[in-house]
């Protein structure tokens, strides 16, 4: 790992908070690519740029290449970089939407499923092209960083507002935690036989969507109301609900999971429990 030279894109997103500090203590030279200008550190360059475009003229020649983000561009960028003989290990993230969303009764999420789909295998084609060695991540709903857009928000909403909606749900959950993420794609680098792989990536646990509120909602330090919204009026809310309300309310009785046995196998990492705490809700600093 000392000797790799890494170029990350998304290096700001909530995996990449957990990844580029184990790069650079691992040794590794890394170049990250962020939206906006940050400083750089010992064992860290941050440029500032964005895919597909406004890309800096001083990119490295890298030993790997990480991706956390959309899949398309990245696929694209690969496809027009030369790298010589010494193609880059490449690995990305896309997302278990990919299947969960992919029969959804909403056609715009449909179309995110397709998007993803067509995301991975523009980027094993960009990578065949070079003849780089690919892995693909596949996540389900990520939390850890106070990044995410999903539980955050709720919890952020519930300390303003001192009131936890809490939905029924029999769909079975498994977030994952940002940083068992970094560790599987720190795990990719070493692993040969993981490529030409996509590989689901979910919690070590699988609860109800109703538990895994209700445990957010445990996690906060001051007292809040829960308001139980019982699945009758959630099915007949569907109707009437804005269009991207309505999918994951349908998807609350609908199971959201991940198979981690070829995860596990090949890579060796085994992601923890849903034990989330207070400080997982809100956004690092810095």
């Amino acid at each position: 790992m000392s000797r790799l030279s890494v170029l990350v894109f998304g290096g700001s997103s909530q995996i990449g908070h957990f990844l580029l500090p184990r790069l650079v203590a691992s040794g590794a030279s890394v170049t990250a690519l962020s939206r906006h200008a940050r400083a750089s550190q010992p064992g860290l360059c941050w440029l500032h740029g964005n895919l597909p475009d406004a890309l800096p003229d001083e990119l490295p020649h890298p030993s790997a290449v990480i991706s956390f983000g959309p899949l398309r561009p990245f696929a694209d960028w690969l496809a027009r970089m030369e790298f010589g003989s010494e193609p880059p290990r490449v690995i990305a993230t896309s997302s278990m939407s990919a299947e969960t969303k992919r029969d959804s009764g909403e056609p715009a999420e449909r179309a995110i499923s397709q998007q993803l789909r067509d995301g991975e295998q523009a980027l094993a084609a960009a990578c065949a092209r070079h003849g780089a060695p690919w892995t693909v991540l596949r996540p389900t709903l990520i939390y850890g960083a106070g990044l995410d857009k999903s539980l955050s928000p709720i919890a952020r909403r519930a300390w303003r507002t001192r009131v936890f909606p809490l939905p029924a749900g029999r769909g079975m959950r498994q977030p994952v935690h940002a940083e068992d993420i970094a560790l599987a794609v720190l795990a990719a680098l070493d692993c040969p036989a993981s490529a030409g792989r996509i590989l689901p990536i979910g919690g070590g646990e699988r609860l109800t969507a109703h538990d895994m509120f209700a445990r957010v909602r445990q996690t906060l330090p001051h007292a809040n109301l829960p308001i139980a919204l019982p699945a009758w009026l959630l099915h007949a809310g569907q109707r009437f609900a804005p269009a991207k309300l309505r999918g994951p309310l349908a998807r609350l009785d609908a199971d959201l999971i991940a198979d981690n046995s070829e995860l596990e196998r090949l890579l060796g990492v085994t992601p923890r429990a849903f034990q989330p705490t207070a400080d997982m809700w809100f956004p690092a600093r810095g």
